[in-house]
Protein backbone atom coordinates (compact mmCIF):
# COMPACT_ATOMS: atom_id res chain seq x y z
CA UNK A 1 0.00 0.00 0.00
CA UNK A 2 2.89 2.38 0.73
CA UNK A 3 4.28 1.80 -2.77
CA UNK A 4 0.89 2.56 -4.34
CA UNK A 5 0.57 5.75 -2.31
CA UNK A 6 4.00 6.92 -3.43
CA UNK A 7 3.07 6.34 -7.06
CA UNK A 8 -0.16 8.29 -6.64
CA UNK A 9 1.67 11.13 -4.92
CA UNK A 10 4.24 11.26 -7.72
CA UNK A 11 1.61 11.22 -10.45
CA UNK A 12 -0.48 13.99 -8.97
CA UNK A 13 0.54 17.48 -9.89
CA UNK A 14 -1.13 18.72 -6.73
CA UNK A 15 -2.08 17.53 -3.29
CA UNK A 16 -3.65 19.34 -0.38
CA UNK A 17 -4.24 18.07 3.14
CA UNK A 18 -5.80 19.42 6.28
CA UNK A 19 -6.38 18.84 9.93
CA UNK A 20 -9.37 19.78 11.99
CA UNK A 21 -7.79 22.68 13.84
CA UNK A 22 -6.00 25.77 12.61
CA UNK A 23 -2.81 25.30 14.66
CA UNK A 24 -0.24 25.76 11.93
CA UNK A 25 3.28 24.42 12.38
CA UNK A 26 6.19 25.85 10.36
CA UNK A 27 5.72 23.23 7.62
CA UNK A 28 1.97 23.64 7.37
CA UNK A 29 -0.13 25.94 5.25
CA UNK A 30 -3.30 27.48 6.62
CA UNK A 31 -6.51 27.82 4.61
CA UNK A 32 -9.63 29.30 6.22
CA UNK A 33 -12.95 27.92 4.97
CA UNK A 34 -16.01 30.13 5.44
CA UNK A 35 -18.96 27.75 5.30
CA UNK A 36 -22.77 28.04 5.27
CA UNK A 37 -23.89 24.81 6.90
CA UNK A 38 -26.77 26.74 8.40
CA UNK A 39 -29.03 29.28 6.73
CA UNK A 40 -31.20 29.28 3.58
CA UNK A 41 -29.07 26.89 1.50
CA UNK A 42 -27.52 24.80 4.26
CA UNK A 43 -28.16 21.55 2.37
CA UNK A 44 -25.91 22.69 -0.43
CA UNK A 45 -23.33 23.95 2.07
CA UNK A 46 -23.12 20.67 3.96
CA UNK A 47 -22.30 18.70 0.83
CA UNK A 48 -20.18 21.32 -0.92
CA UNK A 49 -17.83 21.92 1.96
CA UNK A 50 -17.95 18.27 2.97
CA UNK A 51 -16.64 17.30 -0.47
CA UNK A 52 -13.94 19.98 -0.36
CA UNK A 53 -12.73 18.95 3.07
CA UNK A 54 -12.85 15.25 2.24
CA UNK A 55 -10.64 15.80 -0.79
CA UNK A 56 -8.12 17.80 1.20
CA UNK A 57 -8.20 15.16 3.92
CA UNK A 58 -7.70 12.41 1.34
CA UNK A 59 -4.60 14.00 -0.15
CA UNK A 60 -3.12 14.63 3.26
CA UNK A 61 -3.67 11.07 4.45
CA UNK A 62 -2.93 9.30 1.19
CA UNK A 63 -0.05 11.37 -0.16
CA UNK A 64 1.36 13.24 2.82
CA UNK A 65 0.19 16.68 1.73
CA UNK A 66 1.28 18.98 -1.07
CA UNK A 67 4.94 18.48 -1.81
CA UNK A 68 5.40 17.30 1.78
CA UNK A 69 3.64 20.36 3.19
CA UNK A 70 0.58 19.64 5.33
CA UNK A 71 -2.23 22.16 5.40
CA UNK A 72 -4.44 23.16 8.27
CA UNK A 73 -7.90 24.58 7.99
CA UNK A 74 -10.51 26.24 10.13
CA UNK A 75 -14.23 26.44 9.44
CA UNK A 76 -16.09 29.66 10.14
CA UNK A 77 -19.90 29.66 9.86
CA UNK A 78 -21.44 32.51 7.87
CA UNK A 79 -25.03 31.21 7.55
CA UNK A 80 -24.86 32.68 4.00
CA UNK A 81 -24.75 36.23 5.40
CA UNK A 82 -22.37 38.81 3.95
CA UNK A 83 -21.49 40.53 7.22
CA UNK A 84 -20.64 37.24 8.90
CA UNK A 85 -18.56 36.12 5.92
CA UNK A 86 -16.55 39.35 6.05
CA UNK A 87 -16.09 38.85 9.80
CA UNK A 88 -14.79 35.32 9.15
CA UNK A 89 -12.31 36.66 6.62
CA UNK A 90 -10.96 39.30 9.00
CA UNK A 91 -10.77 36.83 11.88
CA UNK A 92 -8.68 34.27 9.99
CA UNK A 93 -6.64 36.14 7.40
CA UNK A 94 -3.48 36.44 9.52
CA UNK A 95 -3.42 32.92 10.93
CA UNK A 96 -0.76 30.42 9.98
CA UNK A 97 2.97 30.88 9.31
CA UNK A 98 2.34 32.78 6.06
CA UNK A 99 -1.17 34.08 6.74
CA UNK A 100 -4.25 32.82 4.89
CA UNK A 101 -3.24 31.04 1.68
CA UNK A 102 -6.55 31.69 -0.07
CA UNK A 103 -10.13 32.48 0.86
CA UNK A 104 -12.92 29.93 0.46
CA UNK A 105 -16.52 31.05 0.94
CA UNK A 106 -18.77 30.38 -2.07
CA UNK A 107 -20.92 33.46 -1.55
CA UNK A 108 -20.95 35.94 -4.42
CA UNK A 109 -22.18 38.80 -2.24
CA UNK A 110 -19.31 38.38 0.21
CA UNK A 111 -16.78 38.17 -2.62
CA UNK A 112 -18.03 41.55 -3.86
CA UNK A 113 -17.64 42.87 -0.32
CA UNK A 114 -14.10 41.51 -0.02
CA UNK A 115 -12.78 42.37 -3.49
CA UNK A 116 -10.80 45.44 -2.46
CA UNK A 117 -9.61 43.94 0.83
CA UNK A 118 -8.15 40.83 -0.77
CA UNK A 119 -6.20 42.94 -3.26
CA UNK A 120 -4.62 44.85 -0.36
CA UNK A 121 -4.06 41.71 1.73
CA UNK A 122 -2.82 39.72 -1.30
CA UNK A 123 -5.04 36.73 -0.54
CA UNK A 124 -6.61 34.99 -3.55
CA UNK A 125 -10.32 34.16 -3.59
CA UNK A 126 -10.84 31.08 -5.74
CA UNK A 127 -14.12 29.26 -6.33
CA UNK A 128 -15.36 26.77 -8.89
CA UNK A 129 -17.92 28.54 -11.15
CA UNK A 130 -18.66 31.27 -8.59
CA UNK A 131 -17.98 34.93 -7.91
CA UNK A 132 -18.24 38.29 -9.69
CA UNK A 133 -17.99 37.61 -13.41
CA UNK A 134 -15.93 40.71 -14.25
CA UNK A 135 -13.27 39.32 -11.91
CA UNK A 136 -12.43 36.88 -14.71
CA UNK A 137 -10.27 39.73 -16.03
CA UNK A 138 -7.17 39.25 -13.92
CA UNK A 139 -5.64 42.49 -15.13
CA UNK A 140 -8.12 44.38 -12.95
CA UNK A 141 -8.83 41.69 -10.32
CA UNK A 142 -5.47 40.01 -9.62
CA UNK A 143 -6.72 38.10 -6.56
CA UNK A 144 -10.19 36.83 -7.55
CA UNK A 145 -10.65 33.62 -9.53
CA UNK A 146 -14.13 32.48 -10.67
CA UNK A 147 -12.49 29.33 -12.03
CA UNK A 148 -14.05 27.07 -14.61
CA UNK A 149 -17.33 28.47 -15.83
CA UNK A 150 -18.61 31.81 -14.60
CA UNK A 151 -22.33 32.58 -14.36
CA UNK A 152 -22.12 34.40 -17.68
CA UNK A 153 -20.35 31.55 -19.45
CA UNK A 154 -22.74 29.06 -17.90
CA UNK A 155 -25.72 31.09 -19.07
CA UNK A 156 -24.48 30.86 -22.68
CA UNK A 157 -24.21 27.11 -22.20
CA UNK A 158 -27.81 26.98 -20.94
CA UNK A 159 -28.99 28.92 -24.00
CA UNK A 160 -27.02 26.53 -26.23
CA UNK A 161 -28.65 23.55 -24.50
CA UNK A 162 -32.16 24.99 -24.93
CA UNK A 163 -31.29 25.66 -28.56
CA UNK A 164 -30.24 22.04 -29.03
CA UNK A 165 -33.58 20.91 -27.63
CA UNK A 166 -35.34 23.13 -30.18
CA UNK A 167 -33.29 21.77 -33.06
CA UNK A 168 -30.61 24.49 -33.16
CA UNK A 169 -30.07 28.00 -31.79
CA UNK A 170 -31.59 29.42 -34.97
CA UNK A 171 -34.88 27.90 -33.78
CA UNK A 172 -34.83 30.13 -30.69
CA UNK A 173 -36.09 33.08 -32.69
CA UNK A 174 -39.57 34.03 -31.48
CA UNK A 175 -39.41 31.79 -28.42
CA UNK A 176 -40.45 33.14 -25.02
CA UNK A 177 -38.07 32.51 -22.11
CA UNK A 178 -38.46 33.47 -18.45
CA UNK A 179 -35.42 33.90 -16.21
CA UNK A 180 -36.65 33.08 -12.68
CA UNK A 181 -33.84 34.24 -10.42
CA UNK A 182 -32.93 34.73 -6.78
CA UNK A 183 -33.04 38.33 -5.62
CA UNK A 184 -29.37 38.65 -4.67
CA UNK A 185 -25.97 39.03 -6.36
CA UNK A 186 -25.83 35.37 -7.32
CA UNK A 187 -29.28 35.43 -8.91
CA UNK A 188 -28.72 38.67 -10.81
CA UNK A 189 -25.27 37.86 -12.23
CA UNK A 190 -26.44 36.15 -15.47
CA UNK A 191 -28.95 38.86 -16.44
CA UNK A 192 -26.61 40.93 -18.69
CA UNK A 193 -25.40 37.94 -20.71
CA UNK A 194 -28.92 36.57 -21.13
CA UNK A 195 -29.95 39.94 -22.53
CA UNK A 196 -27.16 39.77 -25.10
CA UNK A 197 -28.09 36.19 -26.01
CA UNK A 198 -31.75 37.18 -26.42
CA UNK A 199 -30.79 39.88 -28.94
CA UNK A 200 -28.39 37.55 -30.76
CA UNK A 201 -30.87 34.69 -31.15
CA UNK A 202 -34.11 36.66 -31.26
CA UNK A 203 -36.00 35.23 -28.28
CA UNK A 204 -38.12 37.21 -25.81
CA UNK A 205 -36.75 37.33 -22.27
CA UNK A 206 -38.53 38.23 -19.02
CA UNK A 207 -36.71 38.44 -15.68
CA UNK A 208 -38.75 37.53 -12.59
CA UNK A 209 -37.12 37.98 -9.20
CA UNK A 210 -37.66 35.70 -6.20
CA UNK A 211 -36.76 37.59 -3.00
CA UNK A 212 -35.17 35.60 -0.17
CA UNK A 213 -36.20 33.31 1.39
CA UNK A 214 -38.36 32.72 -1.68
CA UNK A 215 -40.36 29.73 -0.54
CA UNK A 216 -43.63 31.45 -1.39
CA UNK A 217 -43.70 32.05 -5.15
CA UNK A 218 -47.40 32.49 -5.94
CA UNK A 219 -47.02 35.98 -7.41
CA UNK A 220 -44.06 34.95 -9.57
CA UNK A 221 -45.92 31.98 -11.00
CA UNK A 222 -49.00 34.09 -11.63
CA UNK A 223 -46.76 36.18 -13.91
CA UNK A 224 -45.42 33.04 -15.54
CA UNK A 225 -48.94 31.78 -16.25
CA UNK A 226 -49.76 35.10 -17.89
CA UNK A 227 -46.54 35.12 -19.96
CA UNK A 228 -46.87 31.45 -21.07
CA UNK A 229 -43.16 30.93 -21.74
CA UNK A 230 -41.69 28.16 -23.85
CA UNK A 231 -38.80 27.70 -21.41
CA UNK A 232 -37.83 28.76 -17.90
CA UNK A 233 -34.24 29.34 -16.81
CA UNK A 234 -33.89 28.81 -13.08
CA UNK A 235 -31.20 30.77 -11.24
CA UNK A 236 -32.21 30.05 -7.66
CA UNK A 237 -30.93 27.64 -5.01
CA UNK A 238 -32.03 25.45 -2.14
CA UNK A 239 -35.68 25.55 -1.11
CA UNK A 240 -36.41 28.08 -3.86
CA UNK A 241 -35.76 25.37 -6.44
CA UNK A 242 -38.07 22.96 -4.65
CA UNK A 243 -40.82 25.56 -4.49
CA UNK A 244 -40.42 26.46 -8.17
CA UNK A 245 -40.75 22.84 -9.27
CA UNK A 246 -43.84 22.33 -7.11
CA UNK A 247 -45.41 25.52 -8.45
CA UNK A 248 -44.60 24.44 -12.01
CA UNK A 249 -46.46 21.18 -11.48
CA UNK A 250 -49.38 23.02 -9.89
CA UNK A 251 -49.67 25.40 -12.84
CA UNK A 252 -49.13 22.71 -15.46
CA UNK A 253 -45.73 23.86 -16.69
CA UNK A 254 -43.56 20.88 -17.78
CA UNK A 255 -40.48 20.25 -15.65
CA UNK A 256 -38.48 19.17 -18.70
CA UNK A 257 -38.74 22.74 -20.02
CA UNK A 258 -37.13 24.20 -16.91
CA UNK A 259 -33.32 24.42 -17.08
CA UNK A 260 -31.33 25.35 -14.00
CA UNK A 261 -27.96 26.99 -13.69
CA UNK A 262 -25.54 25.15 -11.44
CA UNK A 263 -26.77 26.58 -8.14
CA UNK A 264 -30.20 25.15 -8.95
CA UNK A 265 -29.05 21.68 -9.92
CA UNK A 266 -28.48 19.39 -6.94
CA UNK A 267 -30.15 16.44 -5.25
CA UNK A 268 -31.00 18.36 -2.11
CA UNK A 269 -33.08 20.75 -4.25
CA UNK A 270 -35.13 18.19 -6.18
CA UNK A 271 -35.75 15.34 -3.76
CA UNK A 272 -38.18 17.37 -1.59
CA UNK A 273 -40.14 18.25 -4.75
CA UNK A 274 -41.10 14.60 -5.29
CA UNK A 275 -42.72 13.80 -8.63
CA UNK A 276 -42.75 17.48 -9.56
CA UNK A 277 -39.01 17.32 -10.23
CA UNK A 278 -39.04 14.40 -12.66
CA UNK A 279 -37.63 15.49 -16.02
CA UNK A 280 -36.01 18.66 -14.64
CA UNK A 281 -32.64 19.48 -16.27
CA UNK A 282 -29.79 21.55 -14.87
CA UNK A 283 -26.19 22.46 -15.46
CA UNK A 284 -24.38 20.50 -12.79
CA UNK A 285 -21.71 21.97 -10.56
CA UNK A 286 -20.04 18.63 -11.25
CA UNK A 287 -21.33 15.34 -12.60
CA UNK A 288 -22.88 13.11 -9.95
CA UNK A 289 -21.65 9.60 -9.23
CA UNK A 290 -19.12 7.51 -7.35
CA UNK A 291 -17.54 5.82 -10.38
CA UNK A 292 -14.63 8.23 -10.54
CA UNK A 293 -11.30 6.92 -9.19
CA UNK A 294 -10.87 9.96 -6.95
CA UNK A 295 -14.29 9.42 -5.36
CA UNK A 296 -13.53 5.73 -4.87
CA UNK A 297 -10.28 6.71 -3.14
CA UNK A 298 -12.18 9.01 -0.79
CA UNK A 299 -14.48 6.15 0.19
CA UNK A 300 -11.53 3.80 0.59
CA UNK A 301 -9.23 6.04 2.62
CA UNK A 302 -11.76 8.04 4.63
CA UNK A 303 -14.88 5.92 5.11
CA UNK A 304 -13.79 2.32 5.55
CA UNK A 305 -13.49 0.72 8.97
CA UNK A 306 -13.94 3.12 11.86
CA UNK A 307 -13.13 6.21 9.80
CA UNK A 308 -16.14 8.40 9.03
CA UNK A 309 -14.55 11.14 6.96
CA UNK A 310 -16.15 14.58 7.15
CA UNK A 311 -19.71 13.71 6.10
CA UNK A 312 -22.25 12.67 8.72
CA UNK A 313 -24.25 11.14 5.87
CA UNK A 314 -21.91 8.98 3.74
CA UNK A 315 -24.75 8.52 1.24
CA UNK A 316 -24.05 12.10 0.17
CA UNK A 317 -20.73 11.02 -1.33
CA UNK A 318 -21.06 11.28 -5.09
CA UNK A 319 -23.87 13.84 -4.96
CA UNK A 320 -23.52 16.80 -7.30
CA UNK A 321 -22.55 19.46 -4.77
CA UNK A 322 -20.33 17.00 -2.91
CA UNK A 323 -18.46 16.25 -6.14
CA UNK A 324 -18.34 20.01 -6.79
CA UNK A 325 -16.55 20.39 -3.48
CA UNK A 326 -14.08 17.70 -4.53
CA UNK A 327 -13.44 19.56 -7.79
CA UNK A 328 -12.85 22.75 -5.82
CA UNK A 329 -10.30 20.92 -3.70
CA UNK A 330 -8.58 19.65 -6.85
CA UNK A 331 -8.32 23.16 -8.30
CA UNK A 332 -6.92 24.56 -5.05
CA UNK A 333 -4.33 21.84 -4.60
CA UNK A 334 -3.24 22.00 -8.23
CA UNK A 335 -2.68 25.76 -7.90
CA UNK A 336 -0.64 25.20 -4.75
CA UNK A 337 1.44 22.49 -6.42
CA UNK A 338 1.97 24.73 -9.45
CA UNK A 339 3.17 27.54 -7.19
CA UNK A 340 5.51 25.15 -5.39
CA UNK A 341 7.14 24.45 -8.75
CA UNK A 342 8.32 28.06 -8.82
CA UNK A 343 8.71 28.99 -5.17
CA UNK A 344 9.65 25.69 -3.54
CA UNK A 345 7.99 22.99 -1.45
CA UNK A 346 7.26 25.07 1.60
CA UNK A 347 4.37 27.05 3.04
CA UNK A 348 3.60 29.77 0.51
CA UNK A 349 2.17 33.25 0.76
CA UNK A 350 -1.14 34.21 -0.79
CA UNK A 351 0.74 36.20 -3.43
CA UNK A 352 2.74 33.12 -4.42
CA UNK A 353 -0.38 30.97 -4.62
CA UNK A 354 -2.00 33.64 -6.81
CA UNK A 355 0.85 33.00 -9.23
CA UNK A 356 0.00 29.30 -9.06
CA UNK A 357 -3.61 29.96 -10.01
CA UNK A 358 -2.53 32.17 -12.93
CA UNK A 359 -0.38 29.34 -14.29
CA UNK A 360 -2.85 26.55 -13.59
CA UNK A 361 -3.54 24.12 -16.43
CA UNK A 362 -5.86 21.14 -16.07
CA UNK A 363 -5.30 18.82 -19.04
CA UNK A 364 -6.30 15.26 -19.85
CA UNK A 365 -3.00 13.79 -18.67
CA UNK A 366 -3.37 15.44 -15.29
CA UNK A 367 -7.03 14.48 -15.01
CA UNK A 368 -6.11 10.85 -15.55
CA UNK A 369 -3.46 11.06 -12.82
CA UNK A 370 -5.99 12.69 -10.49
CA UNK A 371 -8.64 10.07 -11.22
CA UNK A 372 -10.98 12.86 -12.30
CA UNK A 373 -11.54 12.33 -16.03
CA UNK A 374 -15.11 13.40 -16.79
CA UNK A 375 -15.44 15.05 -13.39
CA UNK A 376 -13.42 18.17 -14.16
CA UNK A 377 -13.34 19.90 -17.56
CA UNK A 378 -9.95 20.73 -19.07
CA UNK A 379 -9.09 24.38 -18.53
CA UNK A 380 -6.22 26.82 -18.47
CA UNK A 381 -5.87 30.10 -16.60
CA UNK A 382 -3.58 33.05 -17.17
CA UNK A 383 -2.76 36.50 -15.84
CA UNK A 384 -5.59 37.99 -17.92
CA UNK A 385 -8.04 35.07 -17.79
CA UNK A 386 -8.98 33.95 -14.28
CA UNK A 387 -11.91 31.82 -15.46
CA UNK A 388 -10.95 29.53 -18.31
CA UNK A 389 -14.39 29.55 -19.98
CA UNK A 390 -14.75 25.82 -19.43
CA UNK A 391 -17.56 23.76 -20.98
CA UNK A 392 -20.44 22.40 -18.87
CA UNK A 393 -22.51 19.22 -18.59
CA UNK A 394 -26.27 18.90 -18.10
CA UNK A 395 -28.05 16.25 -16.08
CA UNK A 396 -31.70 15.22 -15.78
CA UNK A 397 -33.59 14.08 -12.69
CA UNK A 398 -35.32 10.76 -13.35
CA UNK A 399 -37.17 10.68 -10.04
CA UNK A 400 -34.38 8.90 -8.16
CA UNK A 401 -31.08 10.27 -9.42
CA UNK A 402 -29.46 12.74 -11.80
CA UNK A 403 -28.19 11.27 -15.07
CA UNK A 404 -25.80 13.17 -17.35
CA UNK A 405 -27.59 13.82 -20.66
CA UNK A 406 -24.91 15.76 -22.57
CA UNK A 407 -21.19 15.71 -23.17
CA UNK A 408 -19.26 18.90 -22.34
CA UNK A 409 -21.29 21.77 -23.87
CA UNK A 410 -19.04 24.67 -24.99
CA UNK A 411 -19.64 28.15 -23.63
CA UNK A 412 -19.71 31.15 -25.95
CA UNK A 413 -16.65 33.22 -25.12
CA UNK A 414 -17.22 35.41 -28.19
CA UNK A 415 -20.13 36.87 -26.21
CA UNK A 416 -18.73 36.58 -22.71
CA UNK A 417 -15.16 37.82 -22.89
CA UNK A 418 -15.81 41.25 -24.48
CA UNK A 419 -18.45 41.97 -21.83
CA UNK A 420 -16.12 40.83 -19.06
CA UNK A 421 -13.42 43.20 -20.28
CA UNK A 422 -15.93 46.04 -20.61
CA UNK A 423 -17.27 45.51 -17.07
CA UNK A 424 -13.76 45.19 -15.63
CA UNK A 425 -12.61 48.36 -17.37
CA UNK A 426 -15.59 50.24 -15.97
CA UNK A 427 -14.80 48.98 -12.46
CA UNK A 428 -11.14 49.97 -12.85
CA UNK A 429 -12.13 53.49 -13.90
CA UNK A 430 -14.53 53.87 -10.98
CA UNK A 431 -11.93 52.65 -8.47
CA UNK A 432 -8.93 54.38 -9.99
CA UNK A 433 -7.19 51.08 -10.74
CA UNK A 434 -4.47 50.82 -13.36
CA UNK A 435 -4.86 47.37 -14.97
CA UNK A 436 -1.80 45.13 -14.88
CA UNK A 437 0.29 44.67 -17.99
CA UNK A 438 0.22 40.89 -18.26
CA UNK A 439 3.05 40.89 -20.80
CA UNK A 440 5.35 41.85 -17.93
CA UNK A 441 4.13 39.11 -15.58
CA UNK A 442 6.37 36.07 -15.15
Amino acid sequence: MKLVSRKIATALVASFGLCAQAVAAPNEQFIPVTVFKTGPISGMGMRLFGGLIDYLDLVNKRDGGVGGVKLTWEECESAFQIDRAVECYERTKKKGPTGASLYVGYHTGSIYALAERTAVDKIPIAHLNAGPVQASDGRVFPYIFPIGTSYWSGATGVVAYIGSREGGTDRLKGKNIVNLHMGNAYGKEPIPILEVAAKKYGFSLTHIEVPLPGIEQQSQWLQIRQIKPDWIILQTAGAQVTSALKMAQRTGFPADHIVGLYGAGAEEDVIPAGDAAKGYVAWGMAPAGVDFPVIRDIKKFLYQGNSRGNMKDPDSIGAITYNGGVVTGILHTEAIRTAQGKFGRKPLTGEQIRWGFEHLEINEKLLKALGAVGLVPPLKLSCADHEGGAPIKFHEWDGKKFTVVTDWVPTDQSIVRPLIEEAAAKYAKEKGITPRDCSKEG
